[in-house]
């Protein structure tokens, strides 16, 4: 497929990001798991009407599980773009969790690119920053 063809047909995106259920909320007292939840699936309804092809890998935050669940996602797969969560990316606590997501996505998809929001509803602006004729 050409770039021109691949910017016809607009991304294909794995979006990581922390199952609602793993993140702790406790420095936020105005959210609840499913407030974010609700937030998560809006964010994916949005990429959906920009014609984006995304699939939702949404992982726990045992490293060795969140790593079968990528393995499990990409099988057999190409992608674009990969975005990675700040719910993965912004919390100390969880530096291992993003370590291991972005070598193993490095090793199954060499060249693949990254992106990476701010909250569920900033991943669009992310995916755009990388593929800028997305509506």
């Amino acid at each position: 497929m050409t770039d021109g063809e691949k910017a016809e047909r607009g991304p294909v995106v794995l979006s990581v990001g922390l199952r609602p259920d793993a993140v702790d909320l406790s420095g936020h007292p105005d959210l609840d798991h499913d407030t974010l939840a609700a937030m998560i699936a809006s964010g994916q309804e949005a990429l959906g009407r920009a014609g984006i092809d995304n699939t939702n890998c949404l992982v726990s935050a045992d490293p060795e599980e969140a790593e079968r669940q990528v393995r499990e996602e990409v099988a057999g797969r190409r992608f674009d773009l990969v975005m990675i969560g700040g719910g993965v990316r912004l919390v100390p606590e969880q530096t291992v969790l993003f370590e291991r997501i972005v070598n193993l996505v490095v090793d199954l998809m060499p060249g693949v690119r990254f992106c990476f929001n701010t909250s569920p509803g900033t991943t669009l602006d992310s995916i755009r920053r990388w593929w800028p004729q997305v509506r």
